[in-house]
């Protein structure tokens, strides 16, 4: 689940001079901006809503739900809006610390006595504000293979359980790396702590008191179905249908489906500092818990890009925050199969843009280039063709990925011929979080099918020496991936290393963290 797009944030922060300003974008521009990039990106469909001064200055839909139905997307269309979840489940667990049913610095293990962290240590000092804050210690994405891609059976006893097999890559609290099950432990949090699903919380502690009629914390709450985004991808050059995510363990990391007209609703909470209703006489959170969800508790990486005169770079509780021309900027974006989101607040400029896409890659260029282009024309900068020029990149990109995965395969092709003993490789592999996999023979060649994620099933193919490329059924997203065997001395397998094939390859499908060692059948 992405949270961020690496790719298209390491190509925003390029330096640009600074050209005479132009004014805020209106109605009709917004609608241009929107159109030209739904074309130029190849995306379905998209909504946005921006907010200003409290009131919703702008709130549409684009395209279509669903290239084969061609129904619009309206305002009111939902869309499942990935990690912008996670700020849901931080202001749930606000909502509890304010009610003195948890405090910050609890220790997870009080709640949660089977959660085990990869030493003692961490064990023992993992607070509830490091299961939200991407500071563990561990990798980019770790374990997210239990839920990428879906249909897989680990449950939360599998989650909170497997983080002691895992190899930490930093020192705990020390560097930001982006991960997703740890919100999943929250959610685990929220429903002991609670007496009720992670996902009822949400639903009647959030979702209903700000009247977000048409939001809903997960699948099982949705009746009516009538006016959804279908997932698609437009890798292939066309935009077609691909299957979206389904049931995940519980929807603290990215489970949520809303449309824009509630999403600005969302925002302005926000922008409001915890309070809501007519007169702001209600209160969401409080106004420590608001402060203590957008204060940098990790720091990042800064980019000096002169256009934006950034000083800070870090992450809150469930929000990216850094600071653009001396405002602040409060932001997360979300990505699952097809499913592409983005919200974005400044809170000095009382201004808070929303973005809902349903095409992979395509919405995340889209709801780049778009809101940029409004949040510059806030700042007082220049109108600088956002759209072409993250088009021109993300090109680049996608055209770097596709020849590498091109040369593989002509590798595998030129290499067809070579005879390869099947039963050395023939066997049960099991890793210690993932579970067992079966690489056995099928009309003569090698498959490779995990026990636990039916959808991690296809052919294998020789590649060189001792590796193979596997070519998964599943191809809704681009997760083809090679697999290393080591030979004891008599020239049988013993264990498998796993990477993906593309430099493009969604972190989520995080094979280097599998370590499968041969066991009996």
């Amino acid at each position: 689940m992405k949270k961020t797009l690496p790719f298209l944030a390491s190509l925003l922060f390029i330096c640009f001079t600074i050209i005479p300003t132009f004014a805020q974008v209106t109605s009709s521009k917004i609608d241009s901006l929107m159109e030209d990039a739904l074309k130029k990106f190849k995306v379905a469909g998209a909504s946005i809503a921006v907010v200003k001064d409290g009131k919703i200055i702008h709130q549409k839909g684009y395209g279509v739900t669903s290239v084969e139905t061609k129904k619009a997307v309206n305002e009111y269309t939902n869309f499942q809006i990935a990690s912008n979840s996670k700020a849901f489940t931080a202001a749930a667990l606000s909502i509890l610390e304010d009610e003195g049913k948890l405090n910050w610095t609890d220790k997870v293990k009080d709640f949660i006595p089977e959660f085990k962290m990869y030493n003692d240590y961490v064990t023992e000092n993992f607070n509830i504000q490091d299961l939200l804050t991407h500071r563990s210690g561990l990798g980019l994405g770790v374990g997210d293979l239990m839920f990428f891609p879906d249909g897989s059976n680990f449950t939360i006893k599998d989650v909170v359980t497997s983080f002691q097999h895992f190899k930490p890559v930093s020192a705990f609290r020390t560097k930001f790396d982006y991960d997703n099950l740890l919100y999943i432990v929250a959610g685990e949090v929220i429903a002991r702590v609670s007496g009720m699903s992670y996902e009822a919380f949400v639903q009647k502690r959030i979702i209903e008191p700000l009247q977000m009629n048409n939001t809903f914390a997960g699948s099982s709450f949705i009746k009516d179905k009538t006016n959804m985004a279908t997932s698609h991808s437009s890798e292939s050059g066309t935009i077609k249908t691909i299957e979206g995510m389904g049931v995940q363990i519980n929807s603290a990391a990215g489970g949520i489906y809303s449309n824009v007209a509630d999403m600005s609703k969302w925002m302005m909470v926000g922008l409001n500092k915890g309070k809501y209703g007519a007169d702001l006489n209600s209160t969401l959170f409080s106004l420590e818990n608001h402060d203590e969800m957008w204060r940098i508790h990790t720091v990042e990486e800064v980019d000096r890009n002169p256009r934006y005169s950034s000083h800070f770079d870090g992450y809150g509780l469930g929000w990216g925050l850094s600071d653009v021309k001396g405002n602040l900027k409060v932001s997360h974006t979300g990505g699952l199969p097809g499913m592409l989101s983005v919200v974005t607040m400044y809170p000095d400029l009382n201004l808070g843009i929303v973005i809902l896409t349903n095409t992979e890659n395509g919405g995340g260029g889209l709801f780049s280039a778009v809101t940029n282009t409004i949040s510059d024309s806030y700042l007082g900068l220049d109108d600088f063709g956002w759209t072409d020029k993250i088009a021109d990149w993300m090109k680049q990109g996608k055209d770097t990925g596709d020849d590498v995965t091109k040369k593989v395969w002509e590798k595998v092709k030129s290499v067809k011929n070579v005879k390869v003993k099947n039963e050395d490789f023939v066997g049960v592999y099991e890793d210690k979080w993932f579970g067992k996999i079966e690489v056995f023979e099928k009309d003569k060649q090698l498959w490779f099918k995990s026990y636990r994620s039916p959808k991690l099933n296809g052919p294998m193919a020789f590649y060189n020496a001792n590796t193979f490329a596997i070519k998964w059924e599943y191809q809704a997203m681009n997760c083809d991936a090679f697999a290393m065997f080591s030979l004891d001395e008599m020239g049988k397998a013993q264990s498998i290393q796993m990477k993906g094939i593309s430099p493009n390859i969604d972190f989520s499908f995080d094979f280097q963290d599998l370590d499968l060692k041969r066991v009996a059948k």
